[in-house]
């Protein structure tokens, strides 16, 4: 069995999700969170270059990159510059965050097993950008713009409760 240059290409990227994503939950300082979520999300805007998949990948830089920058500014705007001491780790945590996470992953495996992903398209192509602007400006089934609404708005409650809770203070 020969390993190519695609599948080496393949599992640099993998490999930079996982240990970026687990960095980015596991390190105490947000700034640095946020910096392993944008290495994340790069690396996950070259596996969809990767799979010639160039308009989604282009909007996951843009989007995200952007978002990251966002929550840049958030992070430094929102959180206290004094240096209070965090709670000791509880075993208990753990394992529940343990359990949760092993709960999830296992509703995920589950739902991918279990679920059709909608039409398919012939690889090794891009789609006509009609298909990919009718897929997400419809309303009916696989379109996206109410799932994209309802995210947008839900994001929205997010930044001005951010934002009600650093008046508080």
């Amino acid at each position: 069995m020969q390993i190519t240059i695609h599948e080496i290409v393949f599992f640099i990227l993998a490999a930079v999700i996982i240990g970026c994503s687990v960095l980015a939950v596991t390190t105490r300082r947000i700034l640095r969170s946020a910096t392993y979520l944008l290495f994340v999300l790069f690396a996950t805007a070259g596996i969809y270059f990767y799979l010639s998949y160039s308009f989604l990948g282009a909007v996951q830089l843009t989007v995200y990159a952007g978002g990251i920058i966002v929550l840049y500014v958030f992070s430094i705007l929102l959180t206290s510059a004094d240096n209070r001491r965090v709670e000791k780790f509880l075993l208990g945590r753990f394992f529940a965050g343990l359990v949760a996470a092993l709960a999830g992953a296992a509703i995920c495996v589950y739902l991918t097993v279990t679920h059709s992903f909608g039409p398919t398209y012939p690889l090794g192509g891009e789609l006509p950008m009609s298909i990919i602007g009718e897929a997400l400006m419809g309303t009916g089934k696989y379109q996206y713009l109410l799932p994209f609404e309802v995210i947008s708005i839900l994001l929205l409650a997010c930044i001005v409760g951010g934002i009600l809770i650093a008046r508080k203070r």
